[in-house]
């Protein structure tokens, strides 16, 4: 009986940007605001490039508007990256190990309160 089969690897393409700061701690920090802010910046020019093609036109206030808002979602995305970067760093640490306790505290310190109360 004949037998057909598929094999194949499917990978994304990947880019490091590697940052001596002379610290661990700082390294990995800046490489997670580096990595989250340029992914948040990119998906900002994604939809601010679906805006421009359903409007069809696009002008210098769109543009500097949509360069603002690149700017402003790559800087908080990556702050927020950075941060949870460097406190998983920092626990990960202090404990001596990494699992599933490290994970839990890092959620625990980065949940906003006034969004979860209902």
């Amino acid at each position: 009986m004949p037998r057909t089969s598929f094999s194949g690897v499917f990978s994304s393409p990947k880019v490091d940007l590697i940052v001596d700061l002379g610290n661990p701690f700082l390294n990995l920090t800046v490489d997670g605001f580096m990595k989250i802010g340029t992914v948040a910046a990119a998906r900002v020019a994604a939809e601010e490039s679906y805006h421009v093609l359903k409007r069809g036109s696009v002008s210098h206030h769109n543009f500097e508007h949509s360069l603002k808002r690149m700017c402003k979602e790559g800087a908080y995305w990556g702050t927020v990256a950075g941060l949870y970067v460097g406190m998983e760093y920092g626990v990960e640490k202090v404990r001596g190990t990494r699992d599933w306790v490290t994970y839990d505290i890092n959620v625990l310190f980065t949940i906003n309160k006034e969004e979860d109360s209902v």
